[in-house]
């Protein structure tokens, strides 16, 4: 056994795992090598001179602009709108216009409508008169009443309306560098947003008799004409929201004396609408360390008792927002406070408006959520522009531009629950979060609700966890999304469907877009290089049109990591996570040559153990003791696995010479484990190993995800480690939204059920297991 000897055995074992697997991976790479590392292609739009193929604004982008002047008045005896604007439409395009087209949004209540009549419906043995109602034909008269529609020169517009679309046509085309200056003149009855849903719209209080105005999509207002699909005309059937476009606004709103008024954009005129105790709040407020009431609950209370016959018109100013919405109601708290540091150059005011139920919450919290949420999102996406940011508590959730709508009510003692409070905190944040996307970063949310939904459910998971340690966030974590993924294909879509044609729309366009980002972050990317890109993104597309392959692009330009594949699979594709482990192989070595011969002659011994050789050996040994004694003795005596001299020599003379590293494999010191995988959900995702070693500590590999790219089905990984091995485990902090954990360790640890852990619970609290468990479970 020479020295050359050792070293081939030696070079062949450290060899064998690997070329176990280089050998094993051909047999199937034909028949399951899929195209799930392949480049996006066609999947996405070509870039252009208006869109870069680095995800950024091209050299030549474009984009329109409207600036609006509308006076609107509040009708609270007949809960009607009454509104005349003045659009300048500025023409930005390189193409000619020949018409325009404007957004009815409040058209979706007409008795017309056409989503009153696209939804499938059906009928059960007993229902309620109020259900059945909702089939019968009722003529309410809700939707834009236009009256007018004049140039400049109050010449009369030809104009068109198609459900909640309107087109207007010009005289002459608008060329390109142009502007086109025109009014409209319109009403609308606002609908009981309560009884008959929608974003906005009013609640009434039979207590007090009196009414919350919540007044949004209430304005004839631009559509968006892009580089990348023309007009945006798509009919708003309330699910798909806005594409709209950013401009300058001045309203000026008329209501009764005594409501409060809380808008998108600065008022002008506080000095006028306020009394001067409330002035000077305001006043005080801008220096506060604390949310200070402007209008106190003493003042809504006796607002509220009273009905003023007079009216006061607040007026707001806008610059550069995509849309404009305000609350007016008698029945309000207001209070405020500056945003003093965390927002890059600006002092933001922070506000909240709320009636007397939602007191004991929103005074509390409100507006101080209002103030992280800003200071959060301008850390991770770009510095907040605006001069305000409200919360207005009207038990529903709704964003535009500097305010939201939101929820949160103690009952009738003020009291409140902590999933109330939870609630309450993550609606703001969520809606608040909205002013970054997409009142700043523009996305088309008819086309693509989650490039707003998603991203900003993304950061809303971030907000929450900085607001408090373990905040119970409902979407974020990788776990949570699991339930929605491994439903049956029939009933899920791809992240990349248009919002009318979601069936689980909020595990879709919310949680399942937040989760991908959140495992980017965490997982495939890291947060260095995730936090710089989506920063990037934010700061490349604020106040512009992005689209999905811009974010894609721009993600992958700003970290130098290829996501096609992550984008194909998480966005384009429905399927799930769910890697198993399906088996593991140690080897270990020890080239010893005693341990070396000892193990030679075992595997001789096995080769040649069967029942005729142990019978003739029998016979064998009786012929030499019936013939000479001392045959017998030099028999046994011999052993042709004992270690020579010269070998011993030899294998001295190869240690000597070998690393310190490669002493420790031939000692037996290292063990190599073969890892064998098996992706069941289709979905690549890298491969997270949780070693458990014997003496008590822990060891987390991260395979890349590309380990799948040659084989998309079933792989194998070696590794080496020095300390004995316990168990394994894959995706131990339930990062990457397995479906099933029960094959992700090794020796298998199946988990109970929820119903074994009731019964293992039951049992321990000493209570009888028969005591029917499963009305217990129900009713938790």
């Amino acid at each position: 056994m020479s020295y050359s000897f050792f070293r081939y055995i030696i070079s062949f074992c450290l060899m064998g795992s690997a070329g176990f697997i280089n050998a094993q991976t051909p047999l199937n790479s034909g028949s399951n090598h899929g195209n799930k590392f392949e480049q996006l292609g066609t999947l996405i739009t070509d870039p252009n001179i208006f869109r870069t193929a680095s995800g950024a604004p091209g050299s030549m982008y474009w984009q329109q602009k409207a600036d609006y002047l509308i006076d609107v008045e509040i009708d609270d005896e007949n809960q009607l709108l009454k509104g005349s604007e003045t659009v300048t439409y500025f023409n930005n395009s390189p193409d000619p216009l020949s018409y325009l087209w404007l957004q009815l949004d409040d058209n979706e209540h007409s008795d017309n409508a056409e989503n009153k009549r696209f939804d499938e419906s059906s009928l059960r043995a007993k229902m309620s008169v109020e259900e059945l109602n909702k089939f019968v034909p009722a003529e309410k008269g809700y939707g834009v009443n236009i009256k007018k529609v004049v140039d400049a020169s109050g010449k009369a517009l030809l104009y068109t309306i198609n459900y909640t679309m309107m087109r207007i046509d010009l005289a002459t085309p608008l060329k390109p560098g142009a502007k086109f200056v025109f009014k409209i003149d319109w009403d609308l009855k606002i609908n009981n947003r309560i009884k008959e849903g929608g974003r906005a719209g009013y609640e009434y209080f039979a207590k007090d008799a009196n009414y919350l105005y919540t007044i949004a999509q209430w304005y004839p207002r631009m559509a968006v004409y892009s580089d990348f699909q023309g007009w945006q005309n798509k009919q708003f059937t309330g699910r798909g929201e806005f594409a709209l476009v950013f401009g300058d606004y001045k309203v000026n709103i008329t209501v009764p004396a005594d409501h409060v008024v809380g808008s998108t954009g600065e008022c002008q005129n506080y000095g006028e609408v306020l009394s001067p105790q409330q002035l000077a709040r305001w006043k005080q407020s801008q220096v506060a360390d604390e949310p200070l009431e402007i209008v106190t609950l003493e003042e809504a209370k006796v607002a509220m008792t009273k009905k003023s016959e007079t009216k006061k018109t607040w007026t707001y100013e806008a610059k550069n927002v995509r849309d404009f919405a305000f609350v007016s109601s008698r029945r309000l708290v207001w209070d405020a406070m500056k945003v003093k540091e965390g927002v890059e150059n600006n002092q933001p005011m922070a506000m909240s408006y709320y009636g007397p139920e939602a007191y004991p919450l929103y005074r509390r919290y409100s507006t101080k959520v209002v103030a992280h949420t800003l200071k959060v999102y301008s850390k991770y996406t770009t510095p907040y522009p605006y001069p305000v940011a409200i919360s207005v508590e009207a038990a529903n959730g709704m964003e535009y531009p500097m305010i939201c709508f939101n929820y949160g009510r103690a009952d009738e003692y003020g009291t409140y629950s902590e999933a109330t409070k939870y609630g309450m905190i993550g609606v703001i944040i969520h809606e608040v979060g909205h002013n970054f996307f997409p009142m700043i970063v523009n996305s088309d949310e008819r086309q693509w609700t989650w490039m707003d939904e998603g991203l900003n459910t993304f950061v809303q998971y971030l907000a929450e966890q900085e607001w408090e340690k373990d905040y119970p966030s409902r979407r974020g974590p990788a776990h949570k999304i699991a339930d929605y993924m491994k439903l049956p294909k029939d009933q899920l879509e791809p992240i990349m469907t248009n919002s009318e044609n979601i069936v689980q729309f909020g595990p879709n366009a919310y949680a399942k877009p937040a989760t991908a980002l959140n495992i980017l972050r965490e997982t495939v990317m890291g947060r260095e290089l995730f936090d710089f890109a989506f920063k990037e993104y934010a700061k490349r597309w604020s106040f512009k049109h992005p689209t999905p392959a811009d974010f894609f692009r721009t993600m992958e330009d700003a970290s130098a990591v290829d996501l096609d594949w992550f984008w194909r699979g998480w966005f384009f594709g429905t399927d799930a996570v769910d890697i198993s482990l399906d088996n593991v192989v140690s080897y270990r070595m020890n080239f010893h040559p005693e341990s070396l011969q000892q193990q030679n002659k075992l595997e001789y011994e096995e080769e040649l153990n069967n029942i005729s050789r142990q019978r003739n050996l029998a016979q064998h040994m009786e012929y030499l003791v019936d013939k000479d004694t001392s045959l017998l003795d030099f028999y046994n005596k011999w052993d042709r696995f004992e270690v020579t001299p010269k070998q011993k020599r030899e294998f001295d003379d190869f240690y000597s010479k070998l690393s310190s590293q490669e002493k420790e494999i031939v000692d037996g010191k290292i063990t190599f484990y073969e890892l064998s995988f098996s992706n069941n959900g289709g979905l690549v995702m890298p491969i997270l190993v949780e070693w458990n070693y014997e003496d008590g500590t822990k060891e987390i590999d991260n395979v890349p995800a590309y380990i799948w790219r040659k084989n998309e089905n079933q792989v194998q990984k070696v590794f080496a480690k020095r300390k004995v091995v316990k168990f394994i485990r894959i995706d131990p902090y339930r990062e990457t939204a397995d479906i099933d954990e029960n094959n992700n360790a090794w020796p298998r640890q199946y988990q109970s059920s929820k119903f074994e852990l009731f019964r293992q619970q039951q049992s321990t609290r000493g209570e009888s297991v028969g005591a029917n468990p499963m009305r217990e479970a129900q009713t938790r």
